[in-house]
């Protein structure tokens, strides 16, 4: 059982039995009353996220998690297929809302973890940075733009994201997944 004072960003609970991840917590203090953490929270098998107040006397069940080492296949219409490394015959799949912006950096063979909750996979978690090739990048021109100094690149994966002006069609990029920005340049 974990207290209040133990829940944390990153810290995984039990919630009307789903696991969620504490996303951001941040405490709250009221004049004469007692403090409570405001905190949003994210589903972890339906993706979605909510915002909940917690108070120092409730006590919640840690989730326990374990992981796996998958294999991305394929993507089909909404759907995410992938299968585990050491058995390639068990495979799952996931849905769009349950991946979420993560899908999008998603390539055929790349290898993620899969997350298991009570012996059923609920999610996957990529690498925080992965390197992908820019398929398309307009040449860049200065001035005229909101940000200066970037250019709009279409990734291998259809993922659209904002990098410097020199990078050409071609390149390795590394991106962060957890932001979804550009870190820096391979090759």
């Amino acid at each position: 059982m974990l207290s209040y004072s133990e829940l944390k960003k990153g810290v995984k609970i039990i919630l009307d039995s789903e696991p969620y991840e504490i996303i951001e917590a941040s405490p709250l203090f009221k004049g004469r009353g007692h403090s409570v953490l405001q905190v949003k929270l994210k589903n972890l098998t339906a993706g979605n996220l909510i915002s909940k107040t917690l108070r120092p006397s409730d006590i919640f069940e840690k989730a326990e998690l374990s992981k796996i080492e998958a294999k991305f296949l394929y993507q089909h219409r909404d759907k995410y297929f992938f299968c585990e490394t050491k058995n390639p015959a068990k495979r799952f799949d996931l849905t769009l809302e349950q991946i979420g912006e993560q899908g999008k950096f998603l390539k055929p063979n790349q290898i993620i973890e899969g997350i298991i909750f009570e012996n059923k996979v609920i999610n996957i978690s990529l690498p925080i940075k992965i390197n992908l090739r820019a398929i398309e990048a307009p040449p860049g021109v200065k001035g005229g733009r909101a940000e200066p100094g970037t250019k709009t690149v279409t990734l291998e994966t259809g993922a659209k994201i904002n990098v410097p002006l020199f990078i050409e069609e071609g390149d390795i990029i590394e991106v962060n997944t957890q932001t979804g920005e550009y870190v820096r340049r391979i090759e």
